[in-house]
């Protein structure tokens, strides 16, 4: 492997660009400065690349620029992804309340992968944001198969929004927990992968395994107590909309 040494006083711009450059295979070294970084490193690698991300304009910095800008604009992109997906969960319910019982797998999601990428002393660089939005698409799934399930119970049945969900934990219990695993296993390759460019991928499946263990365990209990409380929520708004409007006829009438 070829090795290279980096030179940058922006330690985080350094990390993206090193783990770009470790997938291609580079064994890389950050300095703050040109003169001991090349002292501590010359001695032991005398085929040494030197990459300087402080040199002026025109000497290469257009892909540390873009690395920066892609760096910042990661949490829009995950929040227009969130966005996108309660619209489009909004329009097939026909409803604004299912959506958020949904996405409340996000939040734990979230905090389980950067929990994990802590743990293991990982950086939120490229790769793992990549692994977030990953999660966004594969924690969803839970809240669907419960919610979806409920809501179908409760049209064909006339039972309570809590025996609803009760039975749609019951019954999709074997789906979702088969759904996860798949997704986990398949995962796992990426988290624990060796040989060249692993370091640069392993954030990714460290974000994606660690976020679907910590939101299964949590999921299953959050998800139906949140689906619960909405239905009672929206019950009582439409039981004074219908209130309202039986007051508002009679007056209409004797006009």
């Amino acid at each position: 492997m070829q090795r290279l040494l980096m030179i940058d006083d922006d330690a985080r711009l350094a990390a993206m660009v090193r783990d770009y450059l470790a997938a291609s295979g580079f064994i890389v070294d950050i300095a703050g400065d040109l003169a001991n970084g090349v002292a501590a490193v010359r001695a032991s690698a005398p085929e040494l690349l030197i990459l300087d991300l402080m040199l002026p304009d025109g000497d290469g910095l257009d892909l540390c620029r873009r690395l920066r800008a892609e760096g910042v604009g990661m949490p829009i992109l995950m929040l227009i992804t969130v966005l996108v997906i309660y619209m489009v969960l909004a329009i097939l319910y026909e409803h604004f309340i299912h959506p958020i019982t949904i996405l409340t797998a996000l939040p734990l999601a979230m905090l389980g992968a950067l929990l994990t990428l802590i743990i293991f002393g990982q950086e939120l660089n490229l790769f793992s944001f990549v692994g977030l939005i990953l999660l966004v698409g594969l924690v969803k799934k839970n809240g669907i198969i419960m919610v979806d399930f409920a809501v179908m119970i409760r049209r064909e049945q006339d039972i309570t929004a809590r025996d609803a969900i009760i039975q749609a934990c019951l019954i999709r219990f074997r789906p979702i927990m088969m759904t996860t695993l798949a997704a986990i296993f398949g995962t796992l390759p990426i988290a624990l992968g060796t040989g060249m460019g692993a370091e640069a991928r392993r954030p990714l499946g460290i974000a994606v395994v660690g976020g679907l263990l910590f939101s299964q365990m949590l999921t299953l209990y959050i998800t139906p107590a949140f689906y619960v409380a909405m239905e009672h929520i929206s019950e009582r708004l439409r039981q004074r909309r219908v209130s309202r409007q039986a007051v508002a006829a009679p007056a209409s009438a004797g006009e």
